[in-house]
């Protein structure tokens, strides 16, 4: 079975990209639990964070305060929650490692499990905008 973010990066399928360097890249989740909802993943495939070097989950890890801080700014959102899922039974939908940046508005409370779904217009508008702020 293929794998939905290896295609991405493959340009097999849309990504709204706002972040690349040679070994990350991140782009806002097609089906966000709110706007802004973003996704950093390695660039190279591992299935769960346990089969990563230390120096590999450092360096992915230390891009996220760069990306939320421009992610913050783009929304106004209020704050932020970070989520990492290793496994099926932890709720890991796409077998391979990414970081959820997801934006928290104090005016919605903070939810886990509504997803919405936002039309490529908008989403290329906000990557774009992030984009701009890292």
């Amino acid at each position: 079975m293929g794998c939905i973010f290896c295609d991405i990066l493959d340009g097999k399928k849309d990504g709204y990209f706002f972040y690349e360097d040679e070994h990350h890249v991140a782009f806002l989740d097609k089906y966000p639990i709110d706007v802004g909802h973003s996704l950093v993943i390695p660039r190279k495939h591992h299935e769960r964070i346990t089969d990563m070097t230390s120096e590999d989950v450092g360096n992915v890890f230390s891009i996220v305060p760069r990306i939320a801080k421009a992610i913050l700014n783009a929304t106004g959102a209020d704050a932020f929650s970070l989520g990492q899922n290793n496994g099926r039974a932890a709720k890991q939908i796409i077998p391979h490692v990414h970081i959820h940046i997801i934006p928290r508005y104090n005016s919605k409370g903070t939810v886990w499990t509504k997803r919405q779904i936002s039309s490529g217009d908008e989403l290329l508008e906000l990557a774009k905008k992030i984009r701009s702020l890292i």
